[in-house]
């Protein structure tokens, strides 16, 4: 999956984020054969919509992207990112702040829309590719993305893959990226140092619970980040419907985002 913004070899189709409120400006400013082209294929730029405009040659001059109307867009969050599973393959260049939307959440809606849970099987991911709109921290904003694909894939795993071993073994592998530190409270001595309810939550599975602490950084204000990390939970009595314990493996999401 591709969660990276494109280094354009050569120069990108531009891409333009069209609102409803503005698409009649949008068509007034294209070359006539290209405004002709976007009526023809009744292109109005409802949310996830999508326009290719084409070279005489056939190849993509310019592509569009619909934002919908300010009632559409009020409803929901990356809304640019809609679309990019439905664009032609290629590398895309944002032209200016999309129309009623902000360009960082433009941008990490575009990565995020390249996420695929592929552990068990190929998953095809969208081909095409965004360089970074000019004024934005491409570092951070990928790092964000990076943040959210871990937390999806530690979620999406299978309770019976994903206990508080494999957990464990997932914040050691990160700590071990970015030279933090790891401290582990086990089963023997989480009532010892006083951690009852973590043992009382998971003292009867196979999988023993611990506490697992981790630390990064020396400067700074001490800022603390607490995340549930039941890596399932039956509820006990049954009391819930068959549909709803399939969302019971997301107990452990906090810890996910935590991480």
């Amino acid at each position: 999956m591709t969660l990276t913004f494109a280094k354009a070899k050569s120069p990108p189709i531009p891409l333009y984020a069209v609102s409803c409120e503005g698409l009649g400006d949008w068509l007034a400013g294209l070359p006539q054969h290209h405004a002709g082209w976007a009526k023809s294929v009744a292109f109005d730029a409802t949310v996830g919509s999508v326009l290719a405009l084409p070279n005489s040659d056939g190849t993509i001059a310019a592509a569009a992207v619909g934002m919908g109307d300010a009632k559409a867009r009020a409803r929901g969050r990356f809304i640019f990112a809609a679309a990019r599973s439905k664009l032609p393959d290629g590398i895309y260049d944002l032209s200016g702040v999309p129309d009623g939307g902000e360009l960082e959440e433009a941008a990490l809606g575009w990565l995020l829309a390249g996420y695929r849970f592929d552990r068990y099987a190929k998953a095809s991911a969208p081909q095409a590719q965004l360089v970074v709109p000019a004024g934005l921290d491409a570092t951070r904003i990928e790092a964000i993305a990076a943040g959210e694909a871990l937390t999806r894939d530690l979620i999406n795993t299978p309770a019976s893959d994903l206990g508080p071993d494999e957990l464990e073994t997932a914040v050691r592998n990160l700590a071990g990226q970015f030279g933090a530190n790891v401290a582990v409270v086990g089963a023997d001595d989480l009532i010892a140092q006083n951690f009852p309810m973590i043992h009382a939550v998971g003292r009867a599975s196979d999988r023993a619970p611990r506490l697992i602490d981790m630390a990064w950084g020396k400067t700074g204000p001490r800022l603390t980040l607490v995340g549930k990390g039941v890596c399932f939970d039956t509820g006990g009595l049954n009391i819930k419907p068959a549909s709803s314990m399939g969302l019971m493996k997301k107990d452990m999401g906090g810890a996910a985002t935590v991480l």
